[in-house]
C-alpha cells in the first residue's frame, strides 16, 4: 500500500539510497513517487489529487500537490507544480531543476510559470500516472510549450530568475494609512459623496453578477431554494451572502472582527513579536521575483505557537499566471504543519 512521504524534501543522500536500494538512478526515481505525493494533496473541491515530483540541481528531491480551498473562488487554487517550485524556492533547493515528474498535464498557468526557470529548456519532464515506470519517458520541456514567450523577451539575461538569489532594494515608510469609513483618503470631483449615495445600489448590482456567476452553489451549502426556469435560485441578498459565505464562515454582513477580541493571547503573541514578522516580511519582500511589475512584496504570519511563516510574491512574463504572495505563504505553514503531524 502506497503511503505519503514523512517529509516534502528528500535529501540528497538519501534520495541517493532510496535510488540505489530500487536498483534506479534518479530521474527514474521520481516517478515512483509520485502515488505517494498526491497523497499530500488536499483538493477539497475537485476531488481530484495531482502530486509534482523535482530533482534540484543540489541533489534534494523535492514534492508538490494541488491544495484547494474550500468556500473560495477557484483562482485561489495552488497546483502541484506551483507548489513543488514554491518548496524549492522557500528551502534553497539550487539554481536549477534538473528533472520533473507530475501525475496529470499540466495546465497551460503551470506551463507558463515554469518557464521563468534559467535553463528551463534543460528541464526534462515525464507525465505518468503509473505507480512503476522503469523506463520513464523524459521529453525537453518545449515538449509542451512550444514557441514560449518568457524572460529571455522582456529581461536582460543576467536578470535573476526564480531560484537564483534576488535582492530588491526596499525600505518601510512610517506612514500608516486607515481606511475606516469617514476616514478614507479623499477622492476629487465628489467621487466619495457618489459612491455613500449609490452603496445600497452597487450591492445589489454585485449580487446580481455573482448569482450569474458560473460558480454552482453546493447543495450542502443552499437548500430549499425555489430554482426558476433561468436558472438562477431565488435568494434573498441576506442569504445570497449567507450561501457565499459558506458553512464555515458565521460573520455576519458588515461586521468587522477587531483583532484584540481574537481569544487565547494570539492578539498579544502577535503584538509582541511584531518587529520580527517585519523583518521577516522584509526579507521575504527582498527575495520576491517581480522584475515586470517592479513590485516586490512579501508576508509573514505567526501562528497561536509563534511560529513563523513568510512567503514570496513570484511574477511571470506573461503576467497572469502569477503566485501571490499569501499563497507562497500558505505552503509554507502547509509543509510545516504536514511535517509536525507526521512527528506526531
Amino acid at each position: 500500500m502506497v503511503q505519503p512521504p514523512t517529509s516534502f524534501i528528500i535529501s540528497s543522500t538519501e534520495a541517493e539510497n532510496l535510488a540505489n536500494s530500487k536498483n534506479l538512478t534518479l530521474p527514474q526515481l521520481l516517478p515512483s513517487l509520485l502515488k505517494s505525493a498526491q497523497l499530500l494533496a488536499r483538493p477539497l473541491i475537485s476531488n481530484f489529487s495531482v502530486g509534482a515530483v523535482g530533482l534540484s540541481s543540489d541533489g534534494r528531491v523535492f514534492f508538490g500537490a494541488n491544495v484547494e480551498f474550500e468556500n473560495l473562488p477557484l483562482h485561489h487554487t495552488i497546483h502541484a507544480e506551483q507548489f513543488l517550485i514554491t518548496n524549492i524556492a522557500a528551502h534553497g533547493g539550487g539554481p536549477k531543476v534538473m528533472n520533473i515528474a507530475v501525475s496529470a498535464a499540466p495546465c497551460g498557468h503551470c506551463r507558463q510559470f515554469l518557464q521563468e526557470l534559467r535553463g528551463v529548456d534543460d528541464i526534462k519532464i515525464v507525465i505518468t500516472d503509473q505507480e512503476q515506470v522503469y523506463e520513464p519517458v523524459y521529453e525537453a520541456f518545449s515538449a509542451i510549450l512550444p514557441y514560449a514567450f518568457g524572460p529571455c523577451d522582456l529581461l536582460d539575461h543576467t536578470h535573476p530568475l526564480i531560484l537564483e538569489k534576488c535582492s530588491n532594494e526596499i525600505s518601510l515608510k512610517d506612514e500608516i494609512f486607515e481606511t475606516i469609513k469617514g476616514n478614507e483618503p479623499d477622492l476629487g470631483d465628489g467621487l466619495r459623496e457618489t459612491i455613500y449615495k449609490n452603496e445600497e445600489f452597487v450591492g445589489s448590482e454585485g449580487f446580481t453578477a455573482a448569482r450569474g456567476a458560473h460558480a454552482p452553489l453546493k447543495s450542502s451549502v443552499v437548500s430549499d431554494t425555489e430554482i426558476l426556469s433561468d436558472g438562477f435560485s431565488e435568494l434573498t441578498k441576506d442569504e445570497g451572502f449567507a450561501a457565499a459565505r459558506g458553512p464555515h464562515a458565521p460573520v455576519e454582513m458588515g461586521v468587522v472582527i477587531d483583532a484584540s477580541d481574537l481569544s487565547n493571547g494570539y492578539s498579544e503573541l502577535i503584538d509582541e513579536n511584531e518587529e520580527i514578522l517585519k523583518r521577516e516580511a522584509f526579507a521575504a519582500a527582498r527575495g520576491s521575483h517581480a522584475p515586470y511589475s517592479g513590485c516586490p512584496s512579501g508576508v509573514a504570519l505567526m501562528d497561536c505557537e509563534g511560529k513563523v511563516y513568510k512567503g514570496s510574491y513570484m511574477e511571470s512574463a506573461a503576467c497572469n499566471p502569477n503566485k501571490n504572495v499569501h499563497y507562497c505563504t500558505t505552503l509554507g505553514e502547509v509543509i510545516d504543519s504536514y511535517r509536525h503531524a507526521v512527528n506526531i
